[in-house]
C-alpha cells in the first residue's frame, strides 16, 4: 500500500513523539499554519465559485445545517446510555463530534487533487456551515436548557469566531475578488499541500502525546472513537448520495461527517462548559478519531464514493 506523502508527515509526527525525540513547534507556528489551511481552503472555494455557482446551494446548505443538528443528537444517547456518561461530558463529547475538523478536511481535498477526483466548488461554505450547530446542540443536551445559548454565546461563538471568519471572508474575497485573487495563487494554493504536511507533522506530535492517555481510559471511549466517525461518515455518504453530488463531493460530506473537532467545540466548550472533562475529549477527536480518519476513514470514503458514483 503506498501512502500519500503528505499524510505521512502525520505518521513522522507519531512516531517522533512515541520514540521521545525532542522535537521543537512553537505554538505560534502552529496557530499560523492553521490559520493558512483555513484561508486557503476559503480561498481555493471562492475562485472555483467564480466559474460555477449551483442555484440548488441554498437547499443543499438547508440539509447541511440539519446535518449537523441531528450528528450529536445520534452520539449523544450512545454516550449517555452504553458509555454511562453524565450529561455534561456526554453533551461534550457529543458537539465534539457533531463540528468538523478542518485538518481532516484538508487532507481530504489532497488526497482528492492528488488523484485528479473532482468535487464541487461550494465545500469551503459546508464546512463553516458544519461548526456551530453542534456547539448549540451539544450544550443544550448538557444543561437540558435553551437558556444556554445567549446573546454573549451568540456574539462570541457563532458571530467572532476566527473559523467561521477566516473561511467565509477567504471564500467571499477568493468570488469577489476576480483576476486579482491569482497573485495570491503562488502562496496559498501551489503552497497548500507543503503547508498541510507541516501542519499535519504537529499534528501527529500532538496525537501522538494523547496516545499515551489511552491507558487511563476505558474501552469504550476508544470503541466510540472509532464507531462514531463510521457512522457519520455513512450518514455523510448517504446525504451526498442524496444531494446529488459527484464523487469527489460525496467523499467529502462523507469526511465532514466522520470528522471530530478539535479546535472551535473545545475553545467553546471551555468558556460555556466548563465543568466538562476537557482531556476526555480531546483524547477521543485528536487522539482516537483523527488518526484514524487520516490513516483509514478518509481513503475508505473517497473509495466508497467512488464506487457509489460509478
Amino acid at each position: 500500500m503506498v501512502i500519500d506523502s503528505v499524510v505521512a508527515f502525520f505518521i513522522l509526527g507519531i512516531v517522533c513523539q512515541l520514540l521521545g525525540a525532542k522535537m521543537a513547534f512553537p505554538d505560534g507556528l502552529y496557530k499560523t499554519l492553521s490559520m493558512f489551511l483555513m484561508i486557503a481552503i476559503g480561498l481555493k472555494g471562492g475562485i472555483a465559485l467564480q466559474k460555477h455557482v449551483d442555484p440548488a446551494l441554498i437547499s443543499m446548505s438547508i440539509a447541511v445545517v440539519a446535518f449537523g443538528l441531528l450528528l450529536p443528537l445520534v452520539a449523544y444517547p450512545i454516550l449517555r446510555y452504553f458509555g454511562q456518561l453524565d450529561k455534561i461530558n456526554a453533551g461534550a463529547i457529543a458537539a465534539h463530534y457533531g463540528s468538523v475538523s478542518v485538518a481532516t478536511y484538508a487532507v481530504a481535498v489532497a488526497l482528492l487533487e492528488a488523484n485528479n477526483i473532482a468535487y464541487e466548488a461550494y465545500f469551503p461554505l459546508f464546512v463553516v456551515l458544519l461548526e456551530m450547530p453542534a456547539i448549540i446542540v451539544g450544550l443544550i443536551l448538557a444543561k437540558g436548557s435553551f437558556k444556554v445559548v445567549n446573546a454573549h454565546f451568540v456574539k462570541k461563538e457563532l458571530i467572532a469566531n476566527q473559523s467561521i471568519l477566516l473561511m467565509l471572508g477567504s471564500l467571499i474575497i477568493g468570488y469577489v475578488g476576480g483576476q486579482s485573487v491569482t497573485k495570491l495563487a503562488p502562496f496559498f494554493i501551489e503552497l497548500f499541500s507543503g503547508i498541510l504536511a507541516l501542519f499535519l507533522l504537529k499534528m501527529g506530535l500532538i496525537a501522538g502525546e494523547q496516545l499515551s492517555s489511552l491507558k487511563k481510559n476505558s474501552v469504550f471511549l476508544i470503541s466510540f472513537a472509532v464507531l462514531m466517525p463510521m457512522l457519520g461518515g455513512v450518514a455523510g455518504t448517504g446525504l451526498g448520495v442524496m444531494l446529488g453530488l459527484s464523487a469527489g463531493g460525496i467523499a467529502l460530506m462523507a469526511v465532514l461527517g466522520a470528522s471530530a473537532s478539535y479546535i472551535a467545540v473545545p475553545a467553546a466548550m471551555k468558556q460555556s462548559l466548563p465543568e466538562a472533562n476537557a482531556g476526555m475529549s480531546i483524547t477521543a477527536s485528536l487522539g482516537i478519531t483523527f488518526p484514524f480518519n487520516v490513516l483509514i476513514g478518509v481513503p475508505f470514503f473517497i473509495a466508497l464514493a467512488g464506487y457509489l458514483a460509478n
